[in-house]
């Protein structure tokens, strides 16, 4: 066995070796990125918007609290909190702030930092008359 082909198999065991590790990385990176965004469940919450801010340390994130309708005394099985998905929405839900809101959100498994606080991510919001 000559070194020339030695040097050979090597430099196609490590080019073998490469594009085996980019694929796998790519395949594990779309996995991951799918379940931590798939949705759980969809659905509304009715309530007076007590509280919405901007917070966060190194991620900005737009974070809100609802104290959910029929409840008497505000306590944390009667709060829903919730992060809001866009800054336009953000918005909107500024403007109703100690109003009947009813929000839209979706419930994430496992939201991205970036995404909020929380698992629910609210994506429309309109005022109860």
């Amino acid at each position: 066995m000559s070194l020339e082909s030695t040097k050979q198999k090597v430099s196609s065991f490590f080019k073998k070796l490469m594009i085996f590790l980019v694929l796998g990385f790519l395949v594990f990176g779309g996995v991951y990125y799918f379940y931590r965004t798939y949705t759980v469940s969809e659905g509304t919450r009715t309530g007076v918007l007590y509280k919405i801010s901007k917070k966060g340390k190194v991620f900005k994130t737009f974070e809100g609290q609802l104290q959910l309708a029929g409840s008497a005394i505000m306590n944390q099985e009667s709060t829903f909190e919730f992060s809001v998905a866009n800054a336009d929405v953000y918005g909107q839900i500024q403007n109703l702030e100690g109003k009947n809101v009813r929000v839209h959100y979706k419930e994430l498994i496992d939201a991205f930092p970036w995404q909020g606080d929380t698992d629910y991510l609210v994506y429309q919001v309109e005022e109860i008359k």
